[in-house]
């Protein structure tokens, strides 16, 4: 297969053209200019509010005047995570697309289908005039990934519309009457800087080929947890050697599933060849726990340049015993629907941050308001009792899905609307 094959022709061109446009969330102004401009050449009402979101209007087709107007809704941004070994600007530079057997995908950084199939969805509608529908209103909103900060924005009399679709799912053909809140919790451990003695050995351990993905909709799958598997490594070598923790790296963004993560260390000289017939073992195990869901993931291990400071061991105890005894998946399912996640949480990053900081970002999300206040109360208490200082973002609020004896009638409702 290759990229001019795949269907809906139309949606896929203007996937292929938006990859092109860098949107990383609260930069998406290339992206907005390219929306204006989409809107000027096919002659459409295209509008701009003061946060950035853009709507274009287009009548309905001769007939269907009389039809309720529908709002199509996508977000524009999107989260922006490469491998380590890539090297790319999400600022500057478009996102490299390639066929792998039945599915696009990006050339080791995220894609942004997420929400950009959305937007390419709504832009081939609104070029295609030989679809039949009533009033359109496309609405394209900014700053979704980082706290739906366009959506808050939305002034009242924006849009007109009766009803409003919004395009961010990844399942095609399917109509969601529920979705999670979030929010997200911050814990930072301010430490020490210590000199490491001499007769050292240093080395990097390093975490990667793990799948990462959206925490919001790839945590039910299990996938491997670069910042978990890393900690475990490092705690195992803490409680059998004199651990020496000088630089931790993890992760990215609180809402990707940690994909790389890397420390480098030091141990006595005498040890370092346990170093190598540790990692040996525990990749052994890690390839056996996770040989389904991460066929890729690697760990390596590589000499390192001495370092002459590390952080104080009071304070990797503590980081290291709070990084294990995190919580990371799902906590909780649906006691309404089988196989829905109601509440979960993601260890997404570990950051060393300026003025002797380790800063560890998390987020939390449940359908159900006081399960994801809950879920983020036991992630604080847990860095609490290591001693870290813990903060909560403001949050945003989820819907609970329609009752069973309502939905059926609801969609069949809400399908003749949008497909008349």
């Amino acid at each position: 297969m290759e990229k001019k094959d795949l269907k809906p022709a139309g949606v896929f061109k203007y996937f292929e053209e938006i990859c092109q446009v860098p949107r990383p969330s609260k930069k998406e102004e290339k992206m907005i200019a390219y929306l204006k401009a989409f809107g000027a050449k096919h002659n459409l009402e295209t509008k701009v509010d003061e946060a950035g979101n853009v709507l274009i209007k287009k009548p309905a087709t001769p007939g269907k005047e009389n039809l309720q107007t529908v709002v199509l809704q996508s977000h524009i941004d999107m989260v922006c995570e490469k491998n380590n070994d890539v090297q790319h600007d999400f600022l500057t530079d478009p996102i490299e697309t390639e066929i792998d057997g039945e599915w696009l995908k990006a050339k080791g950084t995220t894609l942004g289908a997420d929400n950009g199939i959305g937007v390419a969805t709504e832009l081939a509608i609104l070029a295609d005039d030989s679809i039949e529908h009533g009033p359109l209103e496309c609405l394209f909103t900014v700053d979704e990934e980082t706290g739906l900060t366009g959506a808050f924005a939305l002034q009242e009399g924006f849009m007109s519309g009766d009803t409003l679709l919004n395009l961010d799912s990844e399942d095609e053909g399917e109509i969601f009457i529920g979705c999670a809140g979030g929010i997200d919790s911050v814990a930072e451990f301010t430490y020490k800087e210590v000199e490491v003695p001499a007769g050292y050995f240093f080395f990097k351990v390093e975490v990667k080929g793990l799948k990462g993905g959206h925490s919001g909709g790839d945590i039910h799958l299990g996938r491997g947890n670069a910042n978990k598997i890393l900690n475990r490594f490092l705690s195992r070598m803490a409680g059998r050697h004199d651990l020496y923790l000088c630089e931790i790296n993890g992760g990215n963004l609180r809402n990707a599933i940690p994909r790389e993560a890397y420390a480098i260390c030091a141990v006595p000289e005498d040890a370092k060849h346990d170093v190598r017939t540790e990692l040996n073992i525990f990749t052994s195990e890690m390839e056996d726990e996770l040989s389904v869901v991460e066929p890729d993931l690697k760990l390596v291990l590589e000499s390192e340049t001495p370092h002459k400071m590390a952080i104080d061991q009071d304070t990797t105890t503590r980081l290291l015993k709070a990084l294990y005894a995190a919580p990371h998946g799902v906590y909780a399912m649906s006691q309404d629907i089988p196989g829905l996640v109601e509440t979960s949480t993601n260890l997404a990053s570990i950051k060393m941050k300026p003025n002797h900081i380790i800063r560890i970002e998390t987020s939390q999300r449940s359908s159900i308001l006081s399960a994801r206040n809950d879920m983020a109360n036991t992630v604080r208490a847990v860095f609490q009792l290591a001693g870290a200082n813990v903060t909560f973002g403001e949050g945003y609020p989820g819907w609970n899905q329609i009752p069973t004896r309502l939905s059926s009638k609801w969609l069949l409702n809400l399908t003749s609307v949008c497909l008349m």
